[in-house]
């Protein structure tokens, strides 16, 4: 597999903004769908989710009258990653409708950084040092300190949550390889799209829960705009800057997600969970910097 080239310093920082921005819009798009759960339920918000977020992709890229923006090149990778999303949506969904704090399930998706580091090994041919390997290895020590025994994260959609997180960060890998041939409104749209047909075929399991009230019909609109704008906001990010320099931003969401979760539901994490969502945010800010050495090592190397 080709490597892709490096990024320019404006495209870097293009990259950091959009993505941080993205980060904020689906936080608050998360807390949204959050709240309306219990009305709806899991299959219901995941139609309504695609359904408008593909009708906002359309309108805010202009799609509706040039189809080709929206057209998908690599199907096949298209398809895999846009399958493997929805799954981690479900578990989402889930855990959110089973009462997990908005910012519980933002400590243990802050994991996804570190499984990003290690599937960047086979996946682009990345090389990982014994520093990180150690620090990535702290990471999940710090994810056992939030899932101990008997601690507030000691539930089994934690369990469910993680290995949608290991999902999630394969399908943030994939993003960055369809950034090569795929464009940003392309891959959102897809994306969107695809939560129809899963939402439909989960229906038997999560079936509706009733209407939504006034408020709760906010809170959809909120869901599918919000989720379309910020992944568009992600295509972007990760067609314009390396996976590397944007995965540490993953981490926002953990502390605008307790903010929520404090203000809207009184959800106060616990101090485990806080001290283990602490030690693998530093892990993987550690596995940034030794990117970055890595990175400035090898330039060194070129021009020498």
């Amino acid at each position: 597999m080709p490597e892709l080239q490096p990024a320019r310093p404006e495209d870097a920082l293009r990259g950091i903004g959009c993505v941080a921005a993205g980060f904020a819009i689906v936080t608050v798009s998360d807390a949204a769908v959050k709240w309306v759960l219990p009305e709806i339920g899991v299959a219901v918000a995941m139609i309504l989710r695609g359904t408008i977020g593909a009708l906002t992709v359309l309108t805010i890229t202009g799609a509706w009258r040039a189809p080709g923006r929206v057209r998908a090149v690599n199907r096949r990778l298209m398809f895999w990653r846009c399958l493997l999303h929805c799954a981690v949506t479900v578990t989402f969904y889930f855990a959110w409708l089973r009462g997990m704090p908005l910012g519980d399930s933002y400590a243990v998706a802050a994991m996804a950084p570190l499984a990003m580091t290690l599937l960047a090994i086979p996946l682009l041919g990345e090389v990982v040092g014994w520093r990180r390997w150690l620090s990535t290895l702290a990471g999940f020590l710090g994810v056992l300190v939030m899932v101990r025994p008997g601690g507030d994260l000691w539930r089994w959609e934690a369990g469910l949550l993680l290995a949608g997180v290991g999902l999630m960060a394969l399908t943030r890998l994939w993003m960055r390889v369809l950034s090569r041939t795929d464009r940003p409104a392309g891959v959102t749209f897809w994306l969107m799209v695809a939560h129809v047909p899963v939402g439909i075929a989960v229906l038997p399991l999560f079936p509706p829960l009733g209407w939504p009230s006034a408020g709760g019909l906010a809170a959809i609109l909120v869901l599918g705009f919000g989720n379309a704008c910020a992944h568009f906001l992600f295509a972007r990010a990760f067609a314009l800057a390396p996976v590397g320099l944007l995965a540490p931003f993953e981490y926002s969401t953990l502390v605008m997600g307790t903010a929520l979760g404090l203000v809207v539901w009184g959800d106060v994490p616990a101090t485990t969970t806080v001290l283990g969502a602490a030690v693998v945010v530093a892990a993987g800010l550690y596995n940034l910097y030794r990117e970055r050495v890595r990175a400035r090592l090898a330039r060194a190397a070129g021009a020498g």
